[in-house]
C-alpha cells in the first residue's frame, strides 16, 4: 500500500495554537506529514529559520500518533517540494473569507504546476479563527499577554525576543 504524504507549508514565525489544531486535525488524515518550514527571508521574521523549525518540532512532538511526522526547512517553489518529499496533497488552513481568495489563487495555480498533488483545506477552529502569527508578535511586542495563542515555550521564546 502507498503511504500517504501530506505536506503543511508555513512560515510559522511563530507556531500558533491555530497552526497546531490544524497539524493535530492533518494528523487524522495521512500516514506521514511533512511541516514545511518555508525560508521566506521576503516576509522578514522575527525568528531565525532555525528557531522557527525547533519551535515546531517541540510542538510537533506532542502530536505524535501512529503518523510520522517530520520537520524540514524549504526554499523555492511550494510544489517543487511537495514532489520532492512525495506528498500527494498539501494541507492548508482557512480562518476566514480573506484567506479562501488567497489561497484559492494558490490551488489554481499549484494545479497548473502539478495536477497530481492536491489541496486539503481545514477550517481553523473557532476559538482560533482571528489567531495570526503577525497578531500574536504584535501582541507581544506591546506586552500583552499570548498564553492563549501560543504553547509555553513559544511564548517565553516571544518574550525572550522582545525584553
Amino acid at each position: 500500500m502507498t503511504q500517504r504524504v501530506a505536506l503543511y507549508p508555513g512560515t510559522f514565525d511563530p507556531i500558533t495554537n491555530g497552526h497546531v489544531d490544524i497539524i493535530g486535525r492533518a494528523v487524522k488524515l495521512v500516514d506521514k506529514l511533512v511541516i514545511g518550514v518555508a525560508i521566506n527571508e521576503d516576509k522578514g521574521p522575527l525568528f531565525s529559520l532555525s528557531e522557527r523549525v525547533s519551535m515546531v518540532e517541540a510542538v510537533a512532538e506532542a502530536l505524535k500518533t501512529d503518523t510520522e511526522i517530520e520537520v524540514r526547512p524549504f526554499d523555492g517553489l511550494l510544489m517543487h517540494f511537495a514532489e520532492e518529499i512525495g506528498a500527494s496533497s498539501i494541507v492548508r488552513g482557512l480562518r476566514a473569507v480573506s484567506d479562501f481568495e488567497y489561497e484559492f489563487q494558490m490551488v489554481g495555480m499549484n494545479q497548473r504546476l502539478n495536477s497530481e498533488i492536491e489541496t486539503v483545506f481545514l477550517m481553523a477552529d473557532p476559538r482560533h479563527q482571528a489567531v495570526a502569527s503577525r497578531l500574536v508578535k504584535e501582541i507581544a511586542r506591546l506586552g500583552g499577554d499570548v498564553s492563549a495563542f501560543v504553547s509555553p515555550s513559544v511564548k517565553n521564546m516571544l518574550l525572550e525576543k522582545f525584553a
